[in-house]
């Protein structure tokens, strides 16, 4: 016997049973869940860095229960349900998809001999989000004029709404032409930041400039890998894992060999890091 999607939210209406529920979920609200949605989430692409697919099936079960307690109280409070969360997900998606369903409903299907091109159907999908912004405007948006960038959410992460609204930017027009002054751009705020650093030692107030520029310079990264086509916090978390797996190598070296990484210089520690190079991808 196989659950279904209608069996988990049975399970999560039952645990949210005033009367026989579980105390801990009935204690719970939108807000209070946001912190484990966000965990779960990075737990999903952490198993897909991994390749760990028997785990990411695990994860995406935990992600899919996010969805589901907040369908549960949506329902409670009369805002909204699951199916009603389906139905308006579907909908969308078959509207923002002319190219694959022409006709408006899910079971129209396109002619394969009149698919259009990469560049048209990324236009036509930008035309119809703008259209739905400009229909019902999307929460986040800032007070006062509407503005384009409307309707990307504050409380990404930095680096991730940086990429959006560069993308946004990009597809009304303002954007570089190509790489070569993005690299250019690079040195700048490199310079520019060095300067900052050099006139904060001797004046504290000159700690927010510092911050000022490493924040431009941190955009400008983001910029050149939205054009080399690279998920900048992707790159990160490789990075990341590369950075994990040398330090532990370097400290099973050491024990190893009876030493203290505390005793050792940092020449000696970089000797080991350059012999440990590619341990990552045993």
């Amino acid at each position: 016997m196989s659950y279904s999607i209608e069996d988990l939210k049975t399970l999560m209406a039952r645990l949210r049973d005033p009367e026989t529920g579980c105390p801990w979920d009935l204690k719970q609200t939108y807000r209070s869940i946001v912190p484990h949605t966000l965990e779960e989430a990075h737990e999903v692409a952490d198993a897909i860095e991994r390749a760990d697919y028997p785990h990411l099936k695990d994860e995406l079960g935990d992600l899919l229960f996010q969805v589901i307690f907040y369908s549960q109280l949506g329902r409670e409070d009369g805002h909204f349900d699951f199916d009603s969360v389906v139905d308006h997900l579907v909908r969308k998606l078959v509207r923002r998809h002319p190219h694959v369903f022409p006709d408006g409903t899910l079971a129209s299907r396109i002619d394969p001999d009149n698919r259009p091109g990469e560049d048209e159907i990324k236009a036509s999908w930008e035309q119809i989000k703008a259209e739905e912004r400009a229909a019902a405007p999307e929460s986040g948006a800032e007070a006062g004029p509407a503005s384009r960038l409307d309707g990307i959410a504050r409380t990404l992460p930095a680096m991730a709404r940086a990429e959006k609204l560069q993308r946004r930017a990009s597809s009304h027009g303002f954007d570089w032409p190509d790489v070569a002054p993005v690299f250019d751009k690079l040195h700048e705020e490199i310079e520019e930041l060095r300067q900052a650093w050099q006139r904060a030692r001797s004046e504290p107030e000159g700690q927010d400039a510092v911050e000022d520029e490493l924040g431009d310079l941190l955009f400008v990264c983001v910029n050149l890998a939205r054009f080399m086509k690279v998920n900048p916090d992707q790159a990160l978390r490789r990075t990341n894992h590369k950075f994990e797996a040398r330090f532990r190598a370097i400290e099973e070296r050491l024990e190893a060999e009876g030493r203290v990484m505390e005793s050792e210089d940092l020449e000696a520690l970089d000797k080991i890091w350059q012999s440990v190079k590619g341990v990552e991808k045993q």
